[in-house]
Order: C-alpha cells, then structure tokens, then sequence
C-alpha cells in the first residue's frame, strides 16, 4: 500500500495517559487488522487544500486526535474492542517546493486519489467499515470511488455507485480543473460513482453561483442551505435531517463532516457562523443510526494552521465525533 504506514503494539503505550482504576480506549483497542468492525485510518495532509488555493494545516489533525480518541474512557457503550487502529499516510515526499505553482500540487492531489483508493479496497476487502481522519476534502474522490469500484467488481453490484450526505459550508462540486479539495465530489459523480448527493449546511455567500445552477434542479442532488435553517427558518435541523434520510435511503450511505460548517472551528476555511458542535454530533448521530452508512470521513480540520492559528480542541470535538458514530451504530 503506497505511502501507508502501520502501527504497532508498541506504538499504543506512548499515547494512551494511563490512570489508576481507569481503563481508557486505546488499552482495549488493536492495531492493524484486528478482530474488529471498525479501523482508524488517518490522511495527515493539505496538498489537496494548497492545490484549491487554501490555508494548509490539515495535516496537523490526525495525531492530536489519536491521542484524545485513545484516551477516552473505556465503558460499556464504547468499549474499545470494536475499533483497530490500522495506519496512516505519508504524503511528505509529495510534497513541492514552497513557491511551487499550483499544477504540482494538483499533480500530487491525482498521486493521493490513487493510493487512498487502494487502501480503502483492501479495507474492504477484509470486511472493515472505515474511519476516515484528516486532510482536505479532496480525499472524499478516492473514498467513493474505492468503494463504487468494490461494490462492482468484487460485489458485482451491476450500479455500483453509492450515495453521500455530505455536512459543509461548501459544496465542493466545482469544475473539473486539475484535482482539489474543491471538487472531489464533482469528479466522483462525472465517473459514475457518485449517485445521490446531499450537502447540509451550504453557506449562501461561499458556494459560486454557476456551480449552485448545476446543483439546485438537479434530480440527484439535494443542496440544503445554513440559511433555510438558522436564519429563515425554513424547516428546522431535525426535519433536514429526516428529508436527508428519506432521499438516500435507496443504498450505502458515505458519512461526510467538513469541520468548516462548525462555527468558530479551526479549518482551512474558518468561518464565525455555522453549525454548533451539539449540531454536529447530532448529525453524525442521526445518520449513523438511520442509513446503511458506508463510511466516515471527517476533514479540513486542524489544531495548528501555517498562518499561525493554533487549536488543540478541534481533536477532540473530532474524538467526540467519532465515538457518537461508533455508538449509533451499536445500536441500529
């Protein structure tokens, strides 16, 4: 698997902060493969962030949230049993000059796709679900089509293509102009692997309005505003999140969660207006309990930015996240 990196037992030990009478989750939990449903994956990396003209910085997510995931407290409703933690990717050879135009780093973004979609195959190949943590958006192309390309030639599934709800501020369904963190989504429907796509929580002022025509009439498509909700008053979040569920109900589900549509967290595109974190969770709850969920990827955040902004609560509103999502699932 080019550019992944496995752990080891041994790595374990120097992250989990042990406690007397306490059992945290990283202690139950494997690495690799494991006897599990669930493996942690991690993308630590900005090139598809850099490549869309963005603030880089997402690589910096992937190890703070490890530590606040594996320092969850053990109990019964999360015990830790159910998670391995398999690898995550080296992408620091990719990476170009500092004034490098913006064609090598799409030249690396399209090096990326390549070798996500192998690994998330062989994660499926073995009967995991995947967790998906860091980096830019541009990894939900490689997600989709690895698990389209399964389901028709291992599934023999004759529509391979699965649907995705999508939780973000921007639509990410811009041109096919060299790859992104900006049009994975794009790119993913173009190749037939994308089928029904909704996006919660589209920002009115951060959304262009050529890629919103191709979008708002679209049968496949369901863009659904921040506006509607928080500001008009339209529909409330709860009844926006059952129309998500009626409308992709029809086949496995990806679950995606752009950290940008919370307010006030620490991402490539920080915004003062979004979403709450209770928001958020219940969301990933929601859908976790409701759909024939496929996978779990959560991107753009960072707990430090090259320009400066520095954050370590994003991983663990990530940590959070990602125990709500094991949980719902528990119980469906």
């Amino acid at each position: 698997m080019d550019f992944f990196k496995t752990y080891s037992e041994d790595d374990l030990p120097h992250i989990i902060r042990h406690r007397p009478n306490e059992i945290k989750l990283g202690e139950k939990m494997s690495v690799g493969w494991g006897d599990t449903p669930y493996v942690l994956i991690g993308i630590p990396e900005s090139l598809g962030v850099k490549a869309n003209g963005g603030i880089g910085g997402t690589e910096s997510l992937w190890s703070s949230f490890l530590f606040s995931f594996l320092n969850i407290q053990s109990t019964e409703k999360l015990t830790g049993d159910e998670v391995s933690l398999l690898g995550y990717f080296d992408f620091e050879s990719l990476t170009p000059d500092h004034e490098a135009p913006v064609e090598k780093y799409q030249k690396a973004v399209k090096k990326i796709d390549k070798a996500v979609q192998k690994v998330i195959r062989k994660v499926l190949a073995h009967g995991k679900f995947p967790i998906v943590i860091g980096g830019g958006h541009n990894n939900c192309y490689p997600l989709i089509k690895g698990m389209a390309e399964f389901r028709a030639k291992v599934q023999n599934e004759k529509d391979p293509a699965i649907n995705v709800v999508n939780f973000d501020a921007h639509a990410d369904f811009r041109k096919m102009d060299g790859r992104h963190s900006g049009n994975g989504f794009r790119y993913a429907y173009e190749e037939g692997c994308l089928h029904r796509y909704v996006m919660l929580g589209l920002s009115e002022n951060y959304n262009g309005q050529e890629m919103l025509n191709d979008l708002i009439h679209h049968p496949d498509m369901a863009p659904i505003f921040w506006e509607d909700i928080e500001l008009r008053k339209k529909l409330t979040f709860q009844e926006a999140l059952e129309r998500i569920q009626a409308f992709l109900a029809d086949r496995p589900t990806g679950i995606e969660l752009d950290l940008d549509a919370i307010e006030n967290v620490l991402c490539s595109a920080m915004s003062p207006t979004g979403f709450s974190i209770s928001q958020a969770r219940q969301y990933v709850h929601h859908m976790a309990s409701h759909l024939d969920t496929a996978y779990l990827h959560i991107c753009e955040g960072a707990v430090e930015l090259e320009n400066g902004l520095m954050d370590q609560n994003t991983a663990h509103i990530v940590a959070f996240l990602v125990s709500d999502f094991i949980k719902a699932r528990k119980v469906v």
